[in-house]
């Protein structure tokens, strides 16, 4: 995490629906960095390691039902030193409870049955797919809200140990590994290609494990038109370039196209982003305008290449790491 930045988010392209999840890392330290292990869906289902910089002998662990907040949800595991240590961390995630395990050993768990919330009657538990998220993070950024800082130990020092000796904060990451759920029937299933909802409810009674398409034709496409933004209706059309991003080929900003003869193209089972924007609260990987005159691509000082073909598997790589 490079001063003035918002980090670097590495997330999996592909989901599992239930499963084990171990990451064995090094934390990042000082006051206001946050190292975080999560598992995320995109209805906001979410399971979480979180590591505070200021704190190396806690392992906070949370868990979100469709992202609302309830602090109350969290639970601490101590253990030595994140940072001078490795430690593996593991999440066991089943219909029915989330086991967080630390070295092997258990540290917490929670039970669906124990999340039960007569109110909206419906389980406030994690039960959608969900990618694996390893991030670093300024929980101490000026710009988030105060009661952030002050969870993160402070606001965050951009001339720490780690940024005069190496440049940037980081955390240090052995090794990930992750075995899906294997249920003979939903939910659970992963026997198809892809998951999709049936409806708004963002339920696991909700979710189809099947063979529908989901992978978007050009970077301006949507779940219900996933070619919007060819150039032309051939499958084997050039795809747009990212939208607002000038100095890129024809962005949606009105600003006219330089050359896209170099930049990088990647494809794997990952994807990064980050950002130097200022931005208010905690915009990891959401790119903003800042302050700044220059365009994106003039500030990463790179150009960028149009995609070509008839479908991209995935974008892996927007920004790994951005250095003002």
């Amino acid at each position: 995490m490079a001063p003035g930045s918002v980090g670097t988010v590495l997330a999996t392209s592909t989901y599992l629906w239930y499963g084990n999840v171990k990451a064995t890392f090094k934390t990042s330290r000082g006051q206001g960095v946050v190292t975080a292990f999560i598992l995320l869906s995109d209805v906001k289902d979410e399971i979480d390691y979180e590591f505070i910089g200021a704190d190396l002998q806690t392992a906070q662990t949370n868990y979100y039902f469709q992202g609302i907040t309830n602090y109350g949800n969290s639970g601490n595991i101590s253990l030595s030193d994140t940072f001078d240590n490795y430690h593996t961390y593991e999440i066991d995630w089943t219909p029915d409870k989330i086991t967080w395990s630390v070295d092997g050993k258990v540290g917490r768990t929670k039970n669906r049955a124990d999340t039960w919330n007569a109110t909206s009657n419906q389980w406030g538990f994690p039960q959608t797919p969900a990618r694996v998220q390893l991030s670093i993070w300024p929980g101490g950024l000026a710009t988030n809200a105060q009661g952030t800082i002050d969870w993160a130990g402070g606001a965050i020092n951009w001339n720490s140990e780690d940024i005069q000796s190496h440049g940037y904060d980081y955390a240090m990451f052995q090794s990930v590994t992750v075995d899906c759920y294997n249920a003979t029937k939903a939910p659970g299933t992963n026997t198809g290609v892809s998951y999709t909802y049936n409806n708004f409810a963002g339920t696991n009674d909700t979710v189809i494990d099947g063979d529908k398409p989901t992978v978007l034709k050009s970077l301006v496409g949507t779940g219900t038109n996933m070619s919007a933004g060819l150039l032309d209706s051939s499958a084997s059309a050039t795809a747009q370039t990212i939208p607002g991003l000038s100095g890129a080929g024809p962005g949606t900003d009105g600003h006219a196209s330089e050359s896209a003869s170099g930049g990088a193209s990647a494809t794997g089972s990952s994807t990064s982003s980050g950002s130097s924007a200022a931005c208010s609260g905690f915009c990891q990987g959401v790119s903003g305008s800042g302050s700044s005159s220059k365009s994106g691509a003039e500030m990463l000082n790179a150009q960028t290449r149009l995609l070509e073909g008839s479908v991209f598997a995935a974008l892996v790589a927007i920004v790994a790491m951005i250095a003002l």
